[in-house]
């Protein structure tokens, strides 16, 4: 018998979890880093790069994320999506807390 892995629905969950935590604190942490005059404009950018990238691994460790029975490329390539949007959010959100 074939040991069973967790579930597709847990892995997506899990990752959504993970993706949206980042989304929320990449932000200011992105900020703290890149805080100076000809820096300042490159924080949402690497923000949303940086969790992209995070959903990317996300994704390939998680093949789940895609489907069931998906491959590790195509985990990865959901991964980041979910990576950007998750950053979005946590940028919207960082701004309406902000206002």
């Amino acid at each position: 018998m074939a040991a069973a892995g967790p579930k597709p629905t847990t892995q997506r969950t899990l990752a959504l979890v993970v993706l949206v935590a980042a989304g929320i604190v990449g932000l200011p942490v992105a900020a703290a880093f890149l805080d100076g005059p000809s820096t300042e404009d490159l924080v949402l950018p690497v923000h949303v790069a940086v969790v992209a990238a995070l959903g990317a691994v996300v994704g390939a460790l998680l093949p789940g994320v895609a489907g069931a029975g998906s491959s590790r490329a195509r985990g990865a390539g959901i991964g980041v999506l979910v990576g950007v949007a998750a950053a979005l959010v946590g940028a919207a959100l960082f701004y309406l807390l902000l206002n």
